[in-house]
């Protein structure tokens, strides 16, 4: 197991490394396509009515949003494993072509609308993560 996390951080590292700048962690304007990861976690942890409420806010992300070209979300997966944080309530990930399509997403009226309306309300904590793909 240490191998694996040692291999894991020396791969890491070296993505850091490539990175263009790095004064606030690794930013890039390359191109490709972005996979958008959210975890919420909810104020109210494992309220089945929050938690579908989130889901379904997102699937409708993408019957609204035409820069979503993919969209997966639901409950982490339980997991006993160490490197596994499966403390969120809601997770998901959405695909877009590009850059570009991301911002157009994160400025759209109904993103900032059911934000500050739905998600924010309910949640306790948000971690985006934005991935460039090739």
């Amino acid at each position: 197991m240490q191998k694996a996390i040692t291999i894991f951080t020396l791969a890491a590292l070296s993505l850091l490394a490539s990175c263009t700048t790095c004064p606030m962690g690794c930013k890039t304007t390359a191109k490709g396509k972005v996979e958008h990861v959210v975890l919420i976690w909810l104020k109210k942890p494992g309220n089945a009515t929050d938690r579908a409420k989130a889901i379904n806010t997102a699937k409708m992300f993408q019957k609204e949003i035409h820069e979503i070209q993919h969209l997966s979300v639901g409950q982490p997966l339980a997991s006993e494993r160490p490197v596994v944080d499966d403390s969120f309530d809601v997770g998901l990930v959405m695909r877009f072509a590009n850059q570009a399509d991301l911002s157009t997403y994160e400025k759209h009226p109904v993103h900032v609308k059911a934000v500050n309306d739905i998600l924010k309300p309910m949640a306790a904590k948000l971690l985006v993560y934005d991935v460039i793909t090739d």
